[in-house]
């Protein structure tokens, strides 16, 4: 594997028991979508991918295979208020086959509260040289 895209404290955030974000689309008269959804990391190709039952039915589908664009947000507030997490926007792949996903390869990473003091932010767009 290449050097990672995302640092040492968000792999850490992003590999630890969060099962549950929200996915936000574009419809096809430019109203955006939000839907909460289950995903996980693929740490060797860098990505972020999305299943579902059903999915290849679903507008969340069907708006990435129209526009090929999503942002996922992974977040949590830890008491007694430190909201803390990770939004990754990327180019996105409606794939049917084998099983049904969504494949977000990262443009733009923005994560906050992940370091130990809990206020701290990181936002960067990733160059397209390390992208897969």
């Amino acid at each position: 594997m290449s050097e990672s895209i995302f640092t040492a404290t968000e792999l850490d955030y992003l590999q630890t028991g969060r099962k549950l974000a929200r996915l936000a689309t574009v419809g096809s008269d430019g109203t955006p979508h939000v839907t909460p959804v289950g995903w996980h990391l693929d740490a060797n190709e860098q990505v972020i991918e999305i299943g579902g039952n059903d999915l290849a039915q679903t507008k969340k589908f069907r708006d990435v295979g129209r526009n090929h664009k999503a942002a996922i947000v992974i977040d949590e507030v830890l008491p007694p208020w430190r909201p803390r997490g990770i939004e990754i926007r990327g180019n996105a792949e409606a794939i049917e086959q084998p099983e049904s996903l969504i494949r977000i390869h990262p443009t733009r990473i923005i994560s906050w509260g992940l370091d130990d003091s809990g206020s701290g932010r990181n936002a960067r767009d990733v160059p397209s040289t390390t992208r897969k």
